[in-house]
């Protein structure tokens, strides 16, 4: 349920340098830096131009940044390297928690955290649902230095009294306002108020409405502001189309685009699981292979799913927004909207799945005559002429 228009957030984004600075020049500890150089980075992007540094400082941020241009990175070399330049605590103790809507970005965050920490003794682990709680819960009790989890889960584990957040230093959150969109907000607030108020907070976003930065006052500490390109619009390196189908040729419309037109991954989004399994049958059907990734697949369905995506296996992924949010793969070259999105964020959120890293992408959304009214409502509201 959406919130009543609060007022105008108060919080102006700090001046800052956008260019890349070398990572090699943000004096970081040497074995974060050669983490950083196995995953191939060589210079920050413009979010992490912004947050770093702040960051590093101990500073409350609050970024918001398109999808795709480095957040999680933003987030975890501060964390990181404030980690490296204290000495590990004992007992060992769960030292930051990272919030994630999805079991699908909380994986990817937990991947980017093992890839930056491969010469270092961190530990970390994610939590989500799915899967069983045994062995999430045998590294909570062991005090891991890092938790990335879901809020449902994370909740299971602290009434079972698995997790201790005494020692916490840190708290960030990963696409704040997709977890008030999706209703996570009283599990978050829960969460919350069980942390120790003497910790920095970092939020990061793709879209940053005003509810947000609202209920961020609560547990937020003087934050500095940080916003790259234009607030809550989709990335500029994205083309948009629309193209008019009837509601029940819409199928057959894909079907041809895909055949004849579409080049590289394609991600088309519907709005209901029972939409998508059955889209991808039909799609499946013509010979098209295609898979789909929703709410209701196990865990196991979901990983290959998304993995049968990545490698090529599967040309076409049908996803939902829930399970879909926060895929981060490289190289998906379209995103369809199968039908138009209900609201601005989602279509953000969505086609921001392409054009990511600065490389190129587009976005296609089919609309049936009885939705144009609904497109006009969006085009306005984005921000974008979608034509």
């Amino acid at each position: 349920m959406r919130l009543p228009e609060p007022a105008p957030p108060t919080h102006e984004p700090a001046a800052f340098d956008e260019s890349p600075i070398p990572f090699d020049q943000l004096n970081l500890d040497a074995r974060l830096l050669s983490g950083i150089r196995d995953l191939g980075w060589t210079e920050t992007r413009a979010v992490q131009s912004g947050v770093i540094p702040l960051a590093l400082a101990s500073h409350d941020v609050i970024a918001c940044a398109e999808t795709g241009t480095g957040k999680t990175a933003a987030f975890l070399v501060p964390v990181l390297q404030r980690f490296l330049n204290e000495p590990a605590p004992q007992p060992p103790r769960t030292r930051a928690l990272v919030l994630a809507p999805t079991r699908e970005l909380a994986v990817q965050i937990e991947d980017q955290v093992q890839g930056l920490t491969y010469h270092t003794t961190v530990s970390s682990v994610a939590v989500y649902g799915g899967v069983p709680m045994t062995m999430q819960e045998q590294a909570l009790k062991a005090g891991v230095d890092i938790v990335v989890a879901t809020p449902g889960r994370l909740m299971d584990h602290m009434r079972h009294e698995s997790v201790d957040f005494s020692g916490l230093e840190v708290l960030v959150l990963d696409e704040a306002d997709r977890m008030l969109d999706m209703g996570f907000w009283p599990d978050v607030q829960r969460i919350l108020a069980q942390l120790p108020p003497a910790r920095q907070t970092l939020l990061f976003s793709a879209t940053m409405p005003a509810e947000v930065l609202q209920l961020t006052q609560e547990f937020l500490k003087d934050p500095k502001y940080v916003q790259v390109g234009r607030r809550g619009g989709p990335a500029k390196t994205i083309s948009h189309a629309v193209r008019t189908v009837a509601k029940g040729e819409k199928t057959e419309w894909l079907a041809r685009w895909l055949r004849e037109e579409a080049e590289g991954p394609v991600l088309v989004f519907c709005r209901t699981k029972i939409g998508a399994d059955r889209l991808a049958s039909r799609l499946s059907g013509m010979g098209i292979r295609t898979t789909a990734l929703h709410a209701d697949r196990t865990q196991q369905q979901r990983m290959s799913a998304v993995e049968g995506f990545r490698t090529g296996v599967y040309p076409v992924l049908v996803a939902t927004d829930v399970a879909a949010r926060g895929l981060d793969i490289d190289g998906i070259a379209h995103v369809v909207n199968f039908e138009v999105p209900d609201t601005p964020e989602a279509y953000v959120h969505r086609v921001g799945r392409t054009g990511r890293a600065e490389s190129t992408g587009s976005a296609l959304t089919l609309v049936a005559p009885e939705e144009v009214r609904a497109l006009r409502a969006l085009e306005k509201a984005v921000g974008v002429q979608l034509q």
